[in-house]
């Protein structure tokens, strides 16, 4: 009989052996491969929390609903015609709006210390900052999809047909992802949910309200009309009208990528160095 010694012996010499062969080794992880793991970590965690999708299901429901019934007799005379002016408008608040709980995510994952973890991995550092943010994307497709549906049955009938639909919703994509990096930031500066929460408010409520959403800026005092024509919401909105509408305003995208751009090239770099100095 084998004695347990011998077996053991055999077994380790067995390892060793196996450790000495040489073998391919596993590629080093792309930025792209570990933002898109860290993306899908944020869906993971969607999967086992539902209660996260309540912002971007009844949220979307309840603002359509409320401005298209309260002001659209008072406004445009009908719900149905009043519809056709708000849906673009509509759509961007909501998504825009949905966009401040990527910082409030980020902050409760740094009060629990896991980004001490992920800053320790062999890894593109970015990665879990643009991670969070493609699996927010997700979040702001649903929201998007919602309201169109729902703008549907309420009789919006977009004259841009399914391309413009789909343009119009990329550009609110790419806005939002940009404007999100504003948020990290914040949760990189700020110590709760709170307080990331209540700033995000304080910035994004004046620049969704005063803005063209709702009602033409032409009705508004001269002082309003000079901030609601440079506010980067208003640029969107007009945008995505046009799209929907079928005239494409060269001027207005123009723009609205400049503002995609200016949030990513300030806000990114500030982000990432705040992130690197977190302890």
């Amino acid at each position: 009989m084998t004695s347990t010694t011998d077996r053991t012996a055999v077994t380790a010499t067995a390892v060793a052996d196996i450790l000495k062969v040489p073998g391919p080794r596993p590629p080093r992880p792309t930025a792209w491969s570990t933002s898109l793991s860290f993306g899908w970590r944020a869906l993971l965690k969607i999967k086992h929390v539902p209660e996260q999708l309540f912002d971007v299901t009844m949220f979307p429901i309840m603002f359509t609903l409320m401005f298209t019934y309260l002001f659209g007799g008072a406004l445009a005379g009908s719900t149905s015609a009043y519809v056709q002016f708000l849906l673009p408008g509509i759509l961007v608040q909501t998504v825009v709006m949905i966009t401040m709980y990527t910082g409030l995510t980020l902050n409760k994952d740094i009060e629990k210390g896991v980004f001490d973890r992920f800053r320790s991995l062999p890894i593109w550092r970015p990665s879990p900052l643009v991670g969070a943010l493609l699996g927010d994307v997700v979040r702001y497709t649903i929201a998007s999809i919602i309201v169109l549906i729902l703008g549907l049955v309420l009789g919006f009938r977009p004259d841009g047909g399914l391309v413009g639909v789909v343009a119009s919703i990329g550009l609110l994509l790419l806005f939002s992802f940009s404007l999100s990096w504003i948020w990290t930031m914040f949760a990189m500066l700020m110590r709760t949910e709170q307080a990331v929460l209540g700033v995000s408010m304080f910035i994004l409520f004046p620049l969704t309200f005063a803005s063209n959403i709702f009602v033409d800026p032409a009705t508004m005092p001269g002082w309003l009309q000079s901030f609601v024509g440079v506010n980067p919401i208003s640029k969107l909105v007009t945008a995505l009208r046009g799209l929907m509408a079928g005239s494409v305003e060269v001027a207005e995208l123009t723009v609205v990528f400049g503002w995609c751009a200016g949030f990513v090239v300030i806000f990114g770099p500030l982000t990432m160095r705040l992130y690197n100095r977190k302890s």
